[in-house]
């Protein structure tokens, strides 16, 4: 076995023995495959749906350096990379016949792999999005807050729910099914929920809150319907959300916005949340008989080469 490169596994626990003090110790900027693998390791390799994912760690020296994961039928993500790293796991995974629908990171690492990615496929890269990743500093509540109050989400409101998950994932382009049949499968479902809610007790708007991890809560979704928008019911709910999140212990908050979206990214830092990095997707096209080629070589049925 080599003293230093890339080892893959199929193992969530295997991967985790090996490179979860790394990813504990910046949870922060970390915050997605610490949710991801926490997930796989509860609910098993099913939680995302059939097929295995896999999972991968770069070691120097005896001592991990960075970590990526991919998702049956999904793209894949990493934690930061030099420019180096990312064109030798572009050569090792294109070697493999993987074939990557996109690629997430950090953006200078999403940018490195896909000009890697490139180089040895042949895949055009395309830009999706660009995220801001933020980070809570001291909460402040909104002045003035709505009228109203926020209420934890319960089993009678399920319908309403879904219909607003619905909702957000065609705000932002995710494409999901979302209904009784598949929320258990969706990434939605693990989440804990609060209402900003008027006098009344109409909900209004929504924030979701991922289950801790290494001391950290990211709060997703963020939601309310396009006709209640303005008056201030998001920032009221993200800061109930972001309150609970600190009484339960957690030492680190964190949320990603769409760089795009100027009135989220405002609103976000006039509650408290301060820049951490920008993140970046980007997708992958290939010639057509190419693509059909890898689909076929990367069946989730095939196994994955140890290293």
């Amino acid at each position: 076995m080599r003293p230093d490169g890339w080892y893959l596994t199929e193992d969530v626990d295997e991967f985790l023995d090996r490179a979860g003090e790394f990813l504990r110790s910046r949870p922060a900027l970390h915050n997605t495959p610490l949710t991801v693998t926490e997930k796989l390791r509860t609910l098993g390799a099913a939680a995302y749906g059939a097929g295995v994912p896999v999972f991968g760690r770069l070691e120097r020296a005896g001592e991990v350096d960075a970590t990526f994961y991919r998702l049956p039928s999904r793209g894949l993500s990493t934690t930061s990379l030099t420019p180096e790293q990312a064109d030798a796991l572009a050569a090792r995974l294109a070697a493999l016949g993987h074939a990557l629908p996109y690629v997430s990171a950090d953006h200078s690492t999403a940018t490195a792999f896909a000009e890697a990615w490139q180089r040895h496929t042949g895949a055009t890269p395309t830009l999706r999005v660009r995220l801001h990743l933020y980070r809570l500093g001291t909460l402040i509540p909104p002045e003035p807050v709505p009228a109203g109050q926020g209420r934890l989400v319960g089993e009678r409101d399920h319908e309403h729910l879904m219909r607003w998950c619905r909702e957000f994932a065609a705000d932002v382009g995710e494409d999901v099914t979302i209904n009784a049949a598949s929320w258990a499968g969706t990434r939605f479902a693990e989440k804990r929920y609060t209402w900003w809610e008027t006098p009344d007790g109409t909900p209004v708007s929504m924030a979701g809150a991922n289950p801790m991890v290494a001391g950290m809560v990211r709060v997703d979704p963020v939601y309310t319907p396009a006709h209640l928008r303005g008056r201030g019911y998001a920032g009221a709910v993200t800061v109930e959300v972001s309150r609970a999140a600190l009484a339960a212990g957690a030492k680190e908050v964190v949320l990603y916005t769409n760089a795009a979206n100027p009135t989220s990214n405002a609103l976000y830092q006039r509650i408290g949340y301060v820049p951490l990095t920008d993140f970046a997707v980007y997708d992958f096209a290939y010639a057509a008989q190419e693509a059909a080629r890898r689909r076929v070589e990367c069946m989730p049925t095939a196994p994955v080469p140890g290293s």
